[in-house]
């Protein structure tokens, strides 16, 4: 356990389940507290919430649309009220449009580039006058490997998350002066659970190490970005997954 993470705020967009429910029991097995948020108060929410209680953890839901600037300021109110700061914001919240780019209806072209780049735009806005008031934090910006690589059908994805990867390392340029250090954190294909309605398949042949990524293998990297071996870590686009973006 990490002296320097405990009694730390962190928040976590997207977060009821899959990655965002692994990264919420790993920081409360760091004694770190957790804001989660989801855009409706789900039966998957609630059952993070109870299952980081049931480790000795505290979280608290934080319901709102990530693209709505009234309910992100709205839900920043609630942790500063509740928890005093906010020390680390991983900005986790994805949607997916699984369509080849002829059949995308601008609309759900837009929808996917609003949750990752508009989202990210005003949940760390809004959180940055915290960090600066807690002397630094850490921001991890969750990509994934169609920024920088072809998968059919994911086109907004690919736009969302270059972008993302973009701004990322504007903000850690930005931000350095406040002591926050900015990265982007590139899982592969990984062991979670898929909305059936958005299949995704992918040939186990062109992952180098034969297998798809583990949730706990994803937060083990979010844990260094956090944690004080490091915070000198900053603008940089790390890929956790198994060496498929190297093999494309």
């Amino acid at each position: 356990m990490s002296q320097f993470l405990q009694h730390k705020v962190a928040f976590i967009t997207g977060g009821a389940k899959n990655l965002g429910r692994a990264m919420a029991l790993q920081f409360a097995q760091e004694k770190v507290k957790v804001a989660i948020n989801a855009r409706t108060l789900s039966a998957e929410l609630q059952e993070t919430i109870d299952m980081v209680s049931a480790i000795g953890g505290v979280a608290i839901p934080c319901i709102g649309d990530i693209t709505v600037r009234t309910e992100v300021d709205q839900m920043v109110k609630n942790i500063k009220d509740h928890f005093g700061r906010i020390d680390i914001l991983i900005n986790n919240a994805v949607t997916h449009a699984t369509l080849p780019f002829s059949e995308l209806s601008f609309d759900e072209w837009h929808r996917t580039l609003s949750v990752t780049l508009d989202g990210t735009f005003h949940i760390t806005q809004a959180i940055l006058p915290l960090m600066i008031e807690s002397e630094g934090g850490s921001i991890i910006n969750m990509g994934g490997m169609f920024g920088h690589m072809p998968v059919p059908n994911r086109s907004p994805s690919s736009a969302a998350k270059a972008g993302l990867a973009g701004l990322t390392r504007a903000l850690a340029l930005e931000f350095a002066q406040y002591n926050i250090n900015v990265n982007y954190l590139a899982p592969g294909p990984a062991n979670t659970q898929r909305d059936p309605s958005k299949p995704f398949t992918f040939d186990l042949k062109r992952i180098p190490f034969g297998r798809f990524t583990e949730a706990s293998e994803v937060v083990n990297m979010i844990m260094l970005l956090c944690g004080k071996e490091g915070r000198y870590i900053t603008g940089q686009s790390l890929h956790v997954n198994g060496g498929v973006f190297m093999n494309n």
